[in-house]
C-alpha cells in the first residue's frame, strides 16, 4: 500500500488528501491549526498536529518512510521553503510543493522540491492520480473517475500480441495508439524518433520501448502491472 504525507491541509490538500485515502493509500495529514486537526481525524489514516519543519518529530511519526510527501502550505512560504528542505534532509524521495507563482515554484526546485503544483491551475485530482501511478508519462483528466495515459510498456507485455493481452476482458481497457521509436538502435546524442501507430492490429506484438496510449477508469489504470 503506497503511503504519502499530505503538510498542510487547506482546501488543496485537504482534497487531495482525501482522494489518496479513497484510492486505497494510507495518508498521513499534518497541519499546525488544532481545529483542521479536529476536522480531518477521521477522513485518512492519521493526523497531527506538529511542526512540519522538526526533523527529529517528523522522523518519530515515520515521514521519512513515505513514498512522497505534499507540502500544501500555502498562507507561510518561508515555512514551505523550510519544511521541504527537511524533508529532503531526512530522505524523502518524492517531496511535491504547493506554488503561488513561478517565482515561488522556481524558489521551491532550488531548495530540492521534485515537482511543483500550482493550485489555482492543476487539480487535486490530477495529482492523486499521479502520486498513485507515478508509472503514467502523461494524463488526460477526461472526468474524476476516467484518464487518458500514455505509460511505457510494462516487461509483461513486451512481445505479446493484443489479442493475448486480452485488455479490455482483463484490465477493462481500451488500446487508442501505440508510440513506437523507429530505430531503436539509435546511438548515443541522436535524436529520437517516433511513430505513431492509430489503429493497432490485434495481432500487432507489443515491442520494447513502446509507450501504450490507454484510456479507462483510475481503478483499472491502476490494475496495470508496474513492470
Amino acid at each position: 500500500m503506497p503511503r504519502f504525507a499530505v503538510i498542510g491541509l487547506g482546501r488543496f490538500g485537504h482534497k487531495l488528501a482525501q482522494l489518496l485515502t479513497k484510492a486505497g493509500a494510507e495518508v498521513v495529514g499534518i497541519d499546525l491549526d488544532p481545529d483542521i486537526v479536529q476536522r480531518d481525524r477521521d477522513e485518512m489514516t492519521l493526523v497531527l498536529r506538529m511542526d512540519s519543519t522538526d526533523q527529529q518529530a517528523l522522523i518519530a511519526q515515520g515521514i521519512d518512510k513515505v513514498d512522497a510527501a505534499v507540502v500544501g502550505i500555502g498562507t507561510d512560504f518561508e515555512a514551505n521553503i523550510l519544511t521541504v528542505t527537511t524533508l529532503k534532509q531526512i530522505g524523502v524521495p518524492r517531496v511535491v510543493a504547493r506554488a503561488g507563482s513561478g517565482v515561488q515554484g522556481r524558489i521551491l526546485e532550488r531548495v530540492g522540491a521534485d515537482d511543483v503544483v500550482y493550485p489555482e491551475d492543476e487539480s487535486a485530482a490530477r495529482w492523486a492520480n499521479s502520486l498513485m501511478m507515478p508509472q503514467f508519462e502523461s494524463f488526460i483528466e477526461l472526468d474524476s473517475k476516467h484518464n487518458l495515459v500514455q505509460v511505457p510498456a510494462p516487461q509483461a507485455f513486451v512481445y505479446k500480441t493484443l489479442r493475448e493481452l486480452e485488455l479490455r476482458p482483463k484490465y477493462k481497457l481500451n488500446l487508442v495508439a501505440i508510440r513506437r521509436l523507429e530505430s531503436p538502435d539509435s546511438k548515443p546524442g541522436e535524436a529520437e524518433r517516433w511513430k505513431f501507430i492509430a489503429v493497432v492490429d490485434p495481432d500487432e506484438p507489443i515491442e520494447p520501448g513502446d509507450v501504450l496510449v490507454l484510456i479507462g477508469s483510475n481503478e483499472s489504470l491502476a490494475r496495470l502491472p508496474k513492470e
